[in-house]
């Protein structure tokens, strides 16, 4: 098995398969370092946008009644306007009779 290993060693093939093998331990070893320091940095951050998220959720839900509640408003302003129009038609109408000349 050690002739082998000196045969692999001589030969231009052997040096390939060493430097592949190298390669590839450095690359596992590079993948899992990064993974690791990405961790640590990012980890907090995305907690801390986790929390943000939830606070603007919490806005949103507090924006949405308010818009509702503007929404009610704004329909009994209309009705409102409704019948004041009604009520200046009526006016109008009753003005209109008035001002006729009788014969």
């Amino acid at each position: 098995m050690t002739q082998l290993f000196i045969q692999l060693a001589q030969s231009v093939t052997g040096a390939v398969i060493t430097i592949i093998a190298l390669l590839l331990v450095a690359a596992i070893i590079g993948y899992f370092t990064a993974w690791l320091y990405a961790k640590s940095v990012y980890t907090p951050i995305i907690k801390g946008l986790e929390a943000d998220k939830e606070n603007l959720n919490k806005q949103v839900a507090g924006l949405t009644e308010d818009v509702n509640k503007l929404n009610g408003k704004v329909d009994k302003l209309n009705d409102k306007i409704r019948k004041l129009e009604e009520e200046i038609e009526e006016k109008n109408k009753e003005i209109k009779h008035l001002t006729k000349p009788k014969k």
